[in-house]
């Protein structure tokens, strides 16, 4: 049976936080009527010592929530919930931002065999992202089919042992 919720559809515009009470603000559009509107979600049972992941999927897939969060990324609402917690923390909000902003990069000298699986997959997220940003597509203005790039050499050219080595043996 539908109901005449059912084929509501909203557009996300901001998202947000409040810290006393803490609550999960979220301003959308009412696609039918065009009207912007606010809602807010209070955040219960969630401390310093939660997992902020887990935390924003049960938001994300709260039935309450889930018509008006549905196009608010499970990333976006993972970083609300990380403000949160370094709000719980007693960290100011510049050193919290500062720590989010940490663990969206890869950091090219890192070691990246020395993480867990866990930890690995948050990478392995970030550069797909990224990858996926920076991608030239066919619909693009400035895309080129075939790029040509001649590299410039400031130093000697080092060689490894394997480019030395003959094919005899395949």
């Amino acid at each position: 049976m539908l109901t005449v919720w059912d084929n509501m559809s909203y557009k996300a515009r901001k998202c947000g936080v409040r810290f006393q009470s803490p609550a999960i603000i979220l301003v959308y559009e009412d696609e039918m009527t065009g009207k912007s509107r606010q809602r807010v979600m209070p955040i219960r049972n969630f401390s310093k010592f939660s997992d902020c992941s887990r935390a924003a999927e049960q938001l994300k897939n709260n039935p309450r929530h889930r018509q008006y969060l549905e196009m608010v990324s499970l990333r976006q609402l993972e970083k609300i919930y990380k403000l949160l917690k370094g709000h719980l923390n007693g960290q100011s909000l510049e050193a919290t931002l500062e720590g989010i902003r940490r663990g969206e990069t890869v950091d090219p000298e890192e070691d990246l065999n020395k993480l867990d699986d866990r930890e690995l997959a948050k990478k392995k997220q970030i550069m797909d992202d990224l990858f996926e940003k920076n991608r030239k597509k066919k619909d693009d203005p400035d895309f080129q089919y075939d790029v040509e790039v001649d590299f410039t050499h400031d130093g000697p050219v080092e060689s490894c042992g394997w480019d030395d080595e003959s094919d005899e043996g395949f």
